[in-house]
């Protein structure tokens, strides 16, 4: 503590002795000390931590700088492992050429022969250096190699996953699409009849308008739908490789009365659990692969309420074999 604080302080003590007793003299003066100890403590412990950071702070910089050249490791090992090789086999030869001058040389003065003994022994040790440095070198290098066979063979099983996994989606993309065309070619005659056929995300989509199937706000499908509907469910049978999703959609307005159906709701539902009922019972298809459901007036296609009226069977290609290879 600065000297000129420390003087004022004893004088202001001093004077206040003729007031206070000595006792809380030297309970005054012992809490003086102790502060002027902790203020020194805490400095050397600020000081401390300062010091700390700095390290830790260089610390952090140079890992930042050897995680930047890892990638760099394997050559320079490579190129060190080498030079070292070659460092070694010169040191080496020179280590033998110092062997036998100093066995020439071994009658010579005592103070010759000591220095050139220093310089065998120096050699020597030198030798050793290397040879350490060449082992260490070797055995990282092989650390290296073999973990870059492992990241090559990781690729290489990343690739073949690749591989598979585009394969089964083209298999998969030319599967929906010879679907769709035998789908298509099954339902040739009703083209013009508000019927459509496409193939979208590896999906097919088979849309019938209500006017095909139904008569206004009725669930119950008509004889020029049926014929489509059961088509549609032969074209689908033996069919065990997909699902099947037939969903019914309404447009927006609101329907009124106590019978039903009551809403679109209840319209959409029933109208696809009609479809449904016609597909099993004029077929083969496996029950298992169907699903009805109602989307009521909430996915229309556009502005036009007679195309939203309608029903979408949708077909959808099973993925277990692409879904495999995926969480293998």
């Amino acid at each position: 503590m600065n000297r000129r604080i420390i003087l004022p302080a004893l004088i202001i003590l001093l004077i206040g002795t003729a007031c206070v007793p000595a006792r809380k003299f030297e309970e005054l003066e012992a809490k003086y000390s102790k502060a002027i100890a902790d203020a020194e403590l805490y400095k050397t412990k600020s000081q401390d931590c300062d010091a700390e950071k700095l390290e830790l702070n260089s610390e952090l910089d140079e890992l930042s700088k050897n995680h930047a050249v890892v990638k760099e490791d394997l050559a320079n090992l490579d190129r060190s492992y080498k030079e070292t090789l070659r460092q070694y086999e010169e040191i080496k030869e020179n280590h033998k050429i110092l062997k036998e001058q100093y066995d020439a040389l071994l009658k010579l003065q005592e103070r010759e022969s000591q220095l050139l003994g220093r310089e065998l022994d120096a050699a020597r040790l030198e030798l050793q250096k290397k040879e350490d440095e060449l082992t260490r070198l070797a055995a990282e290098l092989n650390q290296k190699e073999l973990r870059l066979v492992k990241l090559e063979d990781d690729l290489q099983a990343r690739e073949q996953r690749v591989n598979e996994l585009e394969a089964i989606i083209a298999k998969k993309d030319a599967a929906a699409e010879a679907l769709r065309k035998k789908i298509a070619d099954a339902l040739l005659g009703f083209k013009d009849k508000g019927l459509t056929v496409e193939e979208r995300d590896g999906k097919v989509y088979v849309s019938m308008e209500a006017k095909l199937l139904f008569a206004s706000g009725k669930t119950a499908v008509g004889s020029e739908g049926k014929k489509a509907i059961i088509q549609l469910a032969k074209a689908l049978e033996g069919q065990a490789d997909l699902d099947v999703l037939v969903e019914g959609h309404t447009d927006a307005d609101e329907m009124h009365g106590n019978s039903h159906p009551a809403d679109n709701w209840e319209l959409s539902v029933l109208r696809a659990t009609s479809v449904v009922k016609i597909m099993t019972s004029n077929s083969t298809i496996d029950p298992k692969i169907l699903t009805a459901a109602g989307r009521s007036k909430f996915m229309p296609v556009g502005t036009d309420k007679a195309k939203n009226r309608r029903i979408e069977v949708i077909l959808i290609p099973k993925l277990n074999e692409l879904f495999d290879i995926i969480n293998k």
